[in-house]
C-alpha cells in the first residue's frame, strides 16, 4: 500500500537542493576589508527584508520534511501545496526587497539588480507552478499520486540546479561583503538545512 513514501523523500531531497539557492543568498559571513557606507546601507536595506523570508522558506521546507512519512495522500498534498505557496511568496518578497533597495553601488549595479530581481521572481513563479501541479494531483489513487509527486520532485531538482547566477553576482565584491556582515542576511540560527557539503 505504500508508495508515496520514497517519492516524498525524493521531494525532501530535491527541496534541500532548492535551499541551496537561499543559502547562496545568505552568503558566507565574515570577509574582512572595509566596505564603504553606501554598500553597507544598501545591504542593510535588503537584508532586513531577507530574514523573515528565509525563515518562511525554512519552515516550509521543514513542514515537507516532517511529512515525509505521511501515508495520507490528501494530507501530504495539503502540506506540500501550502509549503510551495509559502516558498513562492517568500521569493516574490525577496525580489521586491532587491527591487526596492535600488541598484547596488557597484559597476553595472542596475543590470545586476535587474537580473537578480528577475531570477527571484521567476523562482517564485516556478514554486507557484509546483503548487498548482500538487493541487491537481489525484489523491484517490496512490500510484497516480506517487507518480505525480515524482514528476514534481524532478521539476524541483531542475529548479534547484538552475539559476542562481544572478544572485551570486549580486553578492560579489564589496556589496557581498557588506551583505555577509548584516545579521539579516545570515542564516537563521537553530535551523538545519541540507547537510553542509
Amino acid at each position: 500500500m505504500e508508495g508515496t513514501n520514497p517519492v516524498n523523500k525524493k521531494l525532501v531531497a530535491a527541496l534541500s537542493g532548492g535551499a541551496a539557492l537561499v543559502v547562496a543568498l545568505t552568503g558566507c559571513g565574515g570577509g574582512g576589508g572595509e566596505s564603504d557606507k553606501e554598500a553597507n546601507d544598501w545591504a542593510k536595506t535588503v537584508c532586513d527584508e531577507v530574514q523573515p523570508q528565509l525563515k518562511k522558506i525554512q519552515s516550509a521546507n521543514a513542514s515537507i520534511q516532517a511529512a515525509s512519512d505521511e501515508q495520507d495522500s490528501k494530507k501530504l498534498q495539503q502540506t506540500d501545496s501550502e509549503a510551495f505557496k509559502d516558498i513562492s511568496e517568500a521569493y516574490a518578497a525577496l525580489g521586491k526587497a532587491v527591487q526596492n533597495a535600488g541598484p547596488p553601488p557597484v559597476d553595472n549595479g542596475e543590470k545586476i539588480q535587474k537580473q537578480a530581481v528577475k531570477e527571484l521572481n521567476s523562482t517564485s513563479q516556478a514554486y507557484k507552478d509546483l503548487q498548482t501541479a500538487v493541487d491537481k494531483l489525484d489523491t484517490s489513487d496512490k500510484a497516480k499520486f506517487a507518480a505525480g509527486l515524482n514528476d514534481i520532485a524532478d521539476q524541483l531538482n531542475k529548479l534547484s540546479s538552475s539559476g542562481d547566477q544572478a544572485l551570486k553576482k549580486l553578492q560579489e565584491g564589496k556589496v557581498g561583503k557588506a551583505m555577509a556582515k548584516q545579521p539579516g542576511c545570515q542564516k537563521p540560527k537553530g535551523t538545519s538545512t541540507a547537510s553542509p557539503s
